[in-house]
């Protein structure tokens, strides 16, 4: 079944018959279709045997299949998409690839995840590079066009002429901002060193139209577990032309190599050089089938305009609410909603709402609670929440 309403598609997601559900930028739900398309994977990998002379050219279509669809979506040729089993092994492995310098800097956002802060703080000590920080926590911008004037105010102050990489989110995975990706990437293309641009894109893809940013980065990983509803341990990453010359595997497998057999083979000359080993096949039936759920219901920006809609009718009534203050001035460009409430421990926020059946998030930094609205996130449940929150306090 295809669903052509937001609606239709929450039939087919059983994870949301029975909560009302905001944690789509930690786990998305996985549609019942696409469940079945894994366990058909599986059957069909057994009926042709796991390695068989007529099992490689399934596997291959599958691989390029979905290698497609994901290359498309980040406005990249096939060769310059490598398939990943989270954002994490998509961010780390081309980046401590790099030809590093002692000496040379990395410019890290203040809103990163800790998971790459913490690999880059790791391949700081091993190369002897500075770590700098770019302060984009506290902009709080009325409009897209402040919002990116004060990004670019920010990373200007913060380069230096040792920068050599800027790690930055697309979607800011706490106070639910939109990076100017393209204008930072064509800020970089004037520095002197030209600095590789690495974007966690872990929020962006499945939510926003992610085309342009992906395309003018040099690492631009993504997960398809959030936003795309698909199943945990498969991802992908899309590579510059120039990180495709300069990056080699510091961690490579079979699937490193352009011939597998073959003593000695050199890496590919493509992305695949950062796909390491043996990994779960049918899950790419999965994430594939997910994918076209999400196509069904229209474009990107069809889809991001249905987001912008919940997530502004939570922001405006949240504002309503004696003691609970947003973290953004203006409605959330995307669907990741943050906000304080007065008094109150983001972890007990999100206790209290959780005995009702309402599934929120504390986040440490800045503390506050986050709330995400997807496509399938109704009016009804927005209310729902915001009627626990006026009582709460």
């Amino acid at each position: 079944m295809h669903p052509h309403t937001p609606a239709q598609l929450r039939q087919l997601m059983p994870a949301l018959a029975n909560k009302s559900y905001f944690n789509y930028g930690g786990q998305g739900p996985l549609p019942t279709p696409s469940l079945a398309a894994i366990t058909a994977s599986w059957q069909r990998l057994q009926e042709l045997g796991p390695f068989t002379a007529e099992v490689w050219p399934w596997l291959s279509a599958q691989v390029s299949g979905l290698r497609g669809v994901l290359a498309e979506g980040c406005g990249v040729p096939p060769a310059r998409l490598a398939l990943t089993e989270n954002v994490s092994s998509g961010c780390v492995l081309p980046l401590w690839g790099l030809p590093w310098q002692p000496g040379d800097a990395l410019l890290i956002g203040d809103c990163e995840h800790p998971g790459i802060v913490a690999a880059c703080r790791e391949l700081a000590r091993r190369e002897g590079l500075s770590l700098d920080t770019l302060a984009v926590k506290d902009i709080r911008g009325d409009s897209a066009a402040a919002v990116d004037g004060a990004v670019l105010t920010a990373l200007e102050a913060a380069l230096t002429p040792r920068t050599r990489l800027v790690v930055l989110s697309h979607l800011l995975w706490n106070t639910g901002l939109v990076m100017p990706i393209a204008a930072v990437a064509a800020r970089l293309q004037e520095h002197v060193r030209h600095p590789w641009l690495l974007v966690d894109a872990a929020q962006s893809v499945g939510s926003l139209p992610v085309a342009e940013a992906a395309s003018l980065a040099d690492i631009y990983a993504f997960t398809g577990h959030k936003w795309c509803c698909g199943p945990e341990g498969l991802g992908g990453v899309a590579l510059s032309a120039r990180l495709l010359v300069e990056s080699q595997p510091t961690l490579g497998g079979w699937r490193s190599l352009a011939n597998e057999s073959r003593q000695g083979s050199a890496w590919h000359a493509d992305s695949r050089r950062f796909e390491v080993a043996t990994s779960c096949t049918p899950l790419l039936a999965g994430l594939h089938t997910s994918l076209e759920l999400l196509e069904s219901l229209g474009s990107c920006e069809q889809r991001l305009a249905l987001i912008q809609e919940r997530s502004g009718q939570l922001w405006r009534g949240l504002q309503e609410v004696n003691g609970i203050t947003p973290l953004l001035s203006a409605a959330p460009p995307a669907g990741l909603v943050s906000f304080t409430v007065e008094g109150q421990a983001p972890e007990a926020v999100v206790q209290a709402l959780g005995q009702q059946g309402l599934w929120l998030r504390s986040l440490d930094d800045p503390a506050c609670v986050r709330a995400c609205t997807h496509v399938t996130t109704s009016a009804a449940e927005v209310e729902r929440l915001l009627d626990a929150l006026r009582q709460l306090v």
